[in-house]
């Protein structure tokens, strides 16, 4: 099979010295790739900045902004047979961006933000993806509740959920511990290694059979 898995997170700049991100260390979405690549799969990464060896095997493609990964898997997804978006994309870009570095200028500043394209939201109904899709949902509250409604939104097969405000899983860890959120149940994968988590994900992906 053919897998595209996009992990890390998205830079949108502000200057030629800042830039808006999140504290996404594209672990989760390395370890699915080298995870797909062992079990024989063809695996596309797509991946943000991050600190990380790209898996042996791994087509591997750089992008900084959202905009450069909506437009990396729009032209990778013909022949894809399952898309992992494991990415933390960026929701908002700055408006306008300054050719110089902003000089401090009062007490305050504001900024205008405009929505970035939305990668998952498009896989089915812009770019008539109809492989097995997955998407990731990491939030702070109410976890499995805004994951199916991801899951029914985005047409997903499946939801990978995990809850970022613990310190001890999700960003910035080497561990996580997932709900497993498919449109008639939830499977529950304990405290593990990401490398493990992905293990049982791609496991998953591969008997999933699209709507």
């Amino acid at each position: 099979m053919k897998f595209l898995i996009t992990a890390g997170p998205t830079r949108e700049p502000l200057d030629p010295a800042r830039y808006l991100t999140n504290r996404s260390s594209g672990r989760m979405g390395y370890a699915l790739a080298g995870a797909a690549r062992h079990d024989g799969h063809d695996v596309v990464l797509i991946s943000g900045p991050t600190a990380l060896d790209v898996p042996p095997g791994v087509d591997f493609i750089h992008v900084e902004t959202a905009q450069e990964m909506y437009d990396a898997v729009r032209d990778m997804l013909p022949g894809v047979d399952v898309a992992i978006m494991a990415a933390a994309v960026a929701d908002y870009r700055p408006v306008a961006y300054s050719e110089r570095k902003i000089k401090k200028d009062g007490d305050r500043m504001v900024l205008e933000l405009e929505r970035t394209p939305d990668i998952l939201g498009s896989m089915r109904s812009v770019f008539g993806f109809t492989g097995t899709l997955i998407g990731f949902a990491a939030e702070t509250n109410d976890v499995e509740d805004y994951a199916r409604g991801k899951l029914e939104r985005k047409q997903c097969n499946m939801v990978v959920a995990n809850d970022v405000s613990r310190s001890d899983i999700g960003f910035d860890s080497r561990e996580n511990e997932v709900a497993l959120v498919f449109p008639d149940r939830v499977e529950y994968l304990e405290k593990d290694t990401k490398e493990h988590i992905a293990m049982h994900i791609i496991e998953h992906a591969t008997i999933i059979r699209p709507q």
